[in-house]
């Protein structure tokens, strides 16, 4: 969670009043537009077999000093060359978090080059980053076990089992853009949901899963959807559209049940369906603090999380180096405000149409046709971002396939 300098986390919630303050302090942080970062998650995979289970150790020895503590707590965590931090998800999946840019060529040229090392790492203990949103070859597995991955498991498998194949199978490709001008701040946070639908449809890549075909253009954001509404839901929503951004976050995070209660034992599971207004209610023994307002919205994964800027979330990972679409389209698409009315107006019809872009991809006709139009705004606004000549012309060329295969209709 990213905080401001000098908030006090530890103040004890004994109102409604202030959480909603805090929340809107730390959550959107308004102004000009300026930072970029990417966070980039892939499965990972034997080279010879992908299909053969991941093991702990030989992770932990592929990362070297770059595992995170959850893989060796005796690491030093070192963030690669270029400042991306590694972490590990609970099924071994890889994670880059990007230090933000003031500019999408310094993003890709940093990040490409992270990423580069991050496979020399694993090429010389056999291993390769996956290709799709979903593991294509093995069942859901952990790897990882920490309280709040087994409060996470505990939670989650009380209504099914898509929380063990997110938990352990998926691998998303997250944008981080600035909220922007608090004037425009509506606008803009109901456009980057708008435009989630008719997105997810163009870049889903996760049909295939543990060796089978899902039935699903993105089977991963399918098991998103599938967790709980109440913490995987999207918040904004075309049926309300004019709900102020500031007070329809809170609403959420203040229904959200509790997903995990940290202490010093190692079981975190929270009593069930205390939600974190019932916690201030006095539902707990002890009150709730700032510092557990902030974690509580940490174990919440709506499409659009704002966290200080918008992390957009509902995007499958990518093969190669199409991670760069994604990131130029919503940069540019969200570049300024003739851009994001622009969006909003083309992806007005498809909006909500979270479970059938999940489902149909490109072959749904209406969530064809919105891609191809957002595809084609952010091909004309595409200029605007300053790109290198060859970065420009790759990313160009990777979007126009895009757009080919939305008008086929693909899958």
């Amino acid at each position: 969670m990213v905080t401001s300098p000098g908030l006090d986390r530890s103040t004890v919630l004994g109102e409604v009043a202030g959480a909603a303050g805090h929340l809107a302090r730390i959550c959107f942080k308004t102004g000009p537009p300026t930072l970029t970062g990417v966070e980039l998650e892939w499965t990972v995979h034997d080279t010879a077999d992908p299909a053969r289970p991941l093991d702990r150790a030989r992770l932990r020895a592929a990362l070297g000093p770059h595992s995170p503590s959850t893989l060796d707590d005796t690491s030093p965590a070192r963030p690669l060359r270029h400042g991306s931090a590694v972490t590990v998800e609970p099924g071994g999946q890889v994670e880059l978090s990007t230090a933000p840019r003031s500019s999408v060529a310094a993003l890709v040229s940093a990040t490409q080059a992270d990423i580069d090392e991050l496979d020399a790492l694993l090429a010389r203990a056999g291993l390769v980053r996956g290709q799709t949103g979903i593991d294509p070859w093995r069942d859901p597995r952990p790897l990882v076990d920490t309280p709040r991955y087994r409060a996470m498991r505990c939670v989650f498998d009380r209504r099914g089992p898509a929380g063990q194949t997110m938990m352990y199978s998926t691998a998303g490709l997250q944008v981080c853009l600035d909220v922007g001008p608090a004037a425009g701040l509506a606008e803009r946070w109901a456009a980057v949901h708008a435009v989630g639908p008719p997105l997810v449809a163009a870049f889903a890549t996760a049909g295939r899963h543990a060796g089978r075909p899902t039935g699903w253009a993105s089977a991963r954001m399918a098991a998103w959807l599938d967790i709980d509404p109440a913490r995987t839901g999207p918040v904004w929503s075309a049926h309300q559209p004019d709900l102020d951004p500031v007070a329809a976050w809170t609403q959420y995070v203040l229904a959200a049940p509790l997903l995990c209660l940290r202490h010093d034992g190692p079981d975190w599971t929270p009593p069930r369906g205390v939600t974190f207004a019932d916690w201030i209610a006095g539902a707990l023994p002890d009150p709730p603090t700032t510092d557990d307002l902030e974690y509580h919205v940490s174990t919440l994964f709506p499409p659009v999380r704002p966290r200080g800027y918008l992390e957009v979330r509902y995007l499958d990972a990518q093969p190669g180096r199409d991670w760069t679409l994604p990131l130029a389209v919503l940069t540019a698409l969200l570049g300024d405000e003739r851009t994001v009315r622009a969006a909003r107006t083309i992806a007005a019809p498809v909006a909500d149409r979270w479970r059938t872009a999940a489902r149909y991809g490109l072959a749904d006709p209406a969530l064809a046709t919105a891609a191809v139009a957002l595809l084609d705004l952010a091909r004309e606004t595409l200029p605007t971002l300053d790109l290198p000549t060859d970065t420009h012309d790759e990313i160009d060329r990777g979007i126009r396939r895009r757009i080919a295969a939305a008008q086929r209709g693909d899958r």
